[in-house]
């Protein structure tokens, strides 16, 4: 069975705005450059995008190595990486959820178009 995230750790990552995503690099253990990025706690799972969309390297180390780690309110984290994109009502609520937590930002409506939300990854413990 797949481990999940903790109700406490949700609580404390739907509050955190440290998010560091560091997949594998191709030769699946070395950890890439940890990449500064938004993430959300949606439906108990935590998601990211990437700004420029399934361009960007870490997206596609995630999508090609599918684990690296995560820093995240003050802790790392052993990870997995999932896409999440293509689920219409999924999308919805995770573009809710950037809006609520990211509303004073002028980077959040680029987050909400097609390039980022076509690269959403869900991230579990691994």
């Amino acid at each position: 069975m797949a481990k999940k995230w903790t109700t406490e750790q949700l609580n404390r990552f739907s509050q955190a705005d440290d998010m560091h995503v560091s997949p594998f690099y191709d030769d699946g253990k070395t950890y890439g450059t940890p990449t500064w990025i938004w993430s959300v706690v949606v439906d108990n799972n935590l998601y990211v995008r990437a700004y420029n969309g399934q361009n960007s390297r870490w997206y596609q180390s995630a999508m090609k190595q599918k684990a690296g780690k995560i820093r995240l309110a003050g802790k790392e984290f052993e990870t997995e990486y999932s896409d999440a994109a293509g689920n219409v009502e999924l999308d919805q609520k995770i573009n809710a959820a950037y809006k609520e937590k990211y509303q004073n930002s002028p980077y959040l409506p680029p987050m909400l178009e097609k390039g980022p939300v076509s690269a959403t990854v869900k991230i579990l413990p691994r």
